[in-house]
């Protein structure tokens, strides 16, 4: 469980703040809704999770969707099967539209101590964890698809989760964000 929080401050916070994507060619973002995450969230699976060793309850952001300028809070529950221990990885990819603009491997173990973790996560432990991340006020108009897909030390996935976050750009020039579905504003008098 502590791996989804995370996973999850890694999907939001880094796709919109410094833009991370994983390196599995193979995958692409679940777009049809039915591996949907539980909670309050833009996550998906990746693919069928019943062979994953995180096991997610739930995941709530607050707000949702995530604001540009805002503070991000990230609840999240779950359970290992195994332990999750050093030699593990993190494969993030971040796009912005159709850009590839991060391919980044990490190291789990080093990853999981920015959001107050260490290795070795053990398993069997039902936890809730909870995160604040702020989100910059000038996040770049756009859609954001990212993917985290983790490894442990043997190769085995722990999980897979995918998110589509889009910013835009609101009539009164603040930031905006809408997850999931295309924002449509009324033709500029003039145009």
């Amino acid at each position: 469980m502590q791996l989804l929080t995370l996973t999850t401050a890694l999907l939001v916070s880094t796709a919109t703040a410094k833009s991370l994507w994983g390196s599995s060619p193979n995958i692409s973002p679940n777009t049809d809704g039915s591996l949907s995450v539980p909670g309050e969230n833009p996550l998906q699976h990746c693919e069928d999770p019943k062979n994953d060793i995180l096991t997610l309850k739930s995941v709530d952001l607050t707000p949702n969707p995530p604001k540009a300028g805002q503070t991000l809070q990230i609840t999240a529950k779950g359970t290992l099967s195994e332990d999750v221990d050093k030699g593990s990885e993190v494969h993030l990819t971040v796009k912005y539209g159709l850009i590839t603009i991060i391919r980044q491997t990490a190291d789990l173990c080093d990853t999981i101590t920015k959001v107050d973790l260490s290795c070795p996560l053990k398993k069997d432990e039902q936890t809730e964890l909870t995160k604040s991340v702020e989100l910059p006020k000038e996040i770049p108009p756009g859609k954001y698809s990212v993917i985290a897909d983790v490894y442990n030390a043997d190769k085995k996935k722990v999980t897979c989760l995918t998110a589509t976050v889009e910013f835009h750009r609101k009539k009164d020039g603040e930031e905006g964000v809408s997850v999931g579905q295309v924002v449509l504003e009324e033709p500029k008098q003039g145009l």
